[in-house]
C-alpha cells in the first residue's frame, strides 16, 4: 500500500482551512435558491436572476481584485475574503429572524460572496504555487479536489435534513461559520510571507487588469482549455436553478431528496480526483485532459428525462455519477497545468481572469436559460443545455505536442 506523501505542516493548515469551508459549502448546497423557492416563493426567472446577477456583478467587482491581490501577501487577502463571506452569509439568518429578509438582500449576498470567492481563489492559487514544490502540485490539487467531493457527498443530505427540520436558513448559518473557521485556520499557518515585488508602474494601470487574459489568450494550450472550461461550466451551472425549480416545485421532491440526488454521485468525484495522479503518470496530461474533458460533456442531457419519485432520483444519481467522476478527474489536472505554466508574477491575475470569465459566462448563460425556461419549460431548457454540451469537446486542444511545446515556455516563467 502506498504511503500518503506529506506536504508539510503549513500545507496541512491550508488543507484543513479548505476542508472546513468545503464542508460548510456542501452543507449549504443550493441554500440561496432553496430560500428563494421555499421562503420567498420565487419562480424560475427570479431564481435564475439570483444566480446570474450575483455572479455577473460579483465578477465585475472582482476584475480589479486580480492585480490588487498579485502584489500583496496572499494569506491576509484569503483571511479577509473569508471574513467578507462570513459577514454576508450571516446577514441572511439575521434578517430572517427579524422578518426582514427579501429578494434584494439575497442578490446582495450573492454578489458579495461571488466577488470574494474569485479573490480568494486567486490568492490561494498563488499561495499554493509558492508553498508547494512544482512536482507536488498535482498531489495538492488532487487532495483539494477529493476534499471538495467528499464534502459534497456528506454535506447536501445533512443540509437537506437540517432544512426540513430547522428551516432553510440553518444551512446558510452553518456555511457562514465555516468561513470564520477557515479564516482562523489560514491564520494558524504561520511563517513569514514576503511582500511580492511590484514590477512596472507603482500604481494599478489598465494594462494590469488585462494581464491575466493576455497570458491565457496568447498561450497555445491554455487558450482552448479556457474556452472549453467556461462553456462547459456555464452550461452545467445554468441548469442548476432550473433543476431546483423542476425538482422541488413541479416534481415535488423534498429538500432531503434533492440533496441526496446530487450528493450520492459525488463519490465519483472523489474517485476521479484520486485517479488523477496515477493516470497522468501512465498516460500523460494531454490524454487525461482530452478524455476526461470529452466525458464531461456526455451526461447532462440525461437530466431532461428525470421524472418524479424513486425512478427520477435513480436517473439523477446515474447521470451525476458519470458527470462528477469526469469532472473530478479533469479539474486537478487542469488546475496543476494552469499553475505549472503561469509565472509566479502573474498567477493571481491569471486565476482571477479565469474565474471572472467563468463567473460572467455562468451568469450570462444562467440568465439566458432562465428566460428560455420561462418561454418554454425548465425541462426543455435543461435538454438544450445538454445537447450543446455534446459539442464542447471540439474546444479541447487536439494535438499532444501543444502541451509538450509549452513546457519550454514554462521553464522560462518559473
Amino acid at each position: 500500500m502506498t504511503r500518503r506523501r506529506g506536504l508539510g505542516r503549513q500545507f496541512g493548515w491550508l488543507w484543513a482551512a479548505f476542508a472546513v469551508s468545503a464542508y460548510g459549502t456542501g452543507f449549504g448546497f443550493g441554500a440561496l435558491p432553496l430560500i428563494a423557492v421555499l421562503v420567498l416563493h420565487s419562480g424560475p426567472a427570479q431564481v435564475a436572476a439570483l444566480a446570474a446577477a450575483g455572479r455577473a456583478v460579483g465578477a465585475a467587482v472582482a476584475v480589479p481584485l486580480g492585480p490588487w491581490v498579485e502584489f500583496r501577501r496572499k494569506r491576509p487577502v484569503m483571511v479577509a475574503m473569508d471574513l467578507i463571506r462570513f459577514a454576508a452569509l450571516l446577514s441572511v439568518p439575521a434578517a430572517f429572524a427579524l422578518g426582514r429578509l427579501g429578494f434584494a438582500q439575497l442578490l446582495l449576498v450573492a454578489v458579495a460572496t461571488a466577488a470574494a470567492d474569485i479573490a480568494f481563489k486567486a490568492a490561494s492559487g498563488a499561495y499554493l504555487k509558492a508553498l508547494v514544490p512544482r512536482q507536488d502540485l498535482l498531489i495538492a490539487n488532487s487532495r483539494f479536489e477529493s476534499t471538495t467531493w467528499t464534502a459534497t457527498v456528506v454535506g447536501p443530505p445533512l443540509g437537506g435534513a437540517a432544512t426540513g427540520v430547522f428551516g432553510p436558513v440553518t444551512t446558510v448559518l452553518a456555511d457562514a461559520v465555516s468561513y470564520l473557521l477557515s479564516a482562523l485556520g489560514i491564520r494558524a499557518i504561520g511563517g513569514t510571507e514576503p511582500v511580492p515585488a511590484r514590477t512596472g508602474a507603482p500604481r494599478l494601470r489598465a494594462g494590469d487588469l488585462l494581464a491575466g487574459w493576455r497570458h491565457i489568450l496568447t498561450h497555445p494550450t491554455l487558450r482552448p482549455l479556457f474556452f472549453n472550461s467556461i462553456v462547459v461550466n456555464g452550461l452545467i451551472m445554468a441548469t442548476e436553478p432550473l433543476l431546483a425549480v423542476l425538482l422541488l416545485g413541479r416534481l415535488g421532491f423534498t429538500p432531503w431528496q434533492y440533496g441526496l440526488a446530487f450528493a450520492a454521485p459525488c463519490v465519483g468525484g472523489l474517485i476521479g480526483s484520486r485517479l488523477a495522479r496515477p493516470l497522468v503518470a501512465r498516460f500523460g496530461q494531454h490524454r487525461v485532459l482530452l478524455t476526461a474533458g470529452a466525458l464531461r460533456a456526455c451526461w447532462s442531457v440525461g437530466l431532461a428525462f428525470v421524472g418524479p419519485g424513486v425512478p427520477g432520483i435513480v436517473l439523477i444519481i446515474a447521470v451525476q455519477l458519470g458527470l462528477v467522476t469526469s469532472c473530478g478527474l479533469f479539474a486537478p489536472v487542469l488546475a496543476t497545468y494552469r499553475l505549472d505554466h503561469t509565472g509566479p508574477d502573474r498567477v493571481a491575475r491569471t486565476l482571477s481572469a479565469w474565474s471572472v470569465s467563468s463567473s460572467a459566462a455562468i451568469a450570462a448563460l444562467t440568465a439566458m436559460w432562465g428566460l428560455l425556461a420561462t418561454l418554454t419549460s425548465p425541462r426543455i431548457a435543461i435538454a438544450a443545455a445538454g445537447v450543446l454540451l455534446l459539442a464542447t469537446p471540439l474546444l479541447l486542444p487536439r494535438r499532444e505536442n501543444a502541451l509538450q511545446d509549452t513546457r519550454e515556455q514554462a521553464a522560462s516563467l518559473t
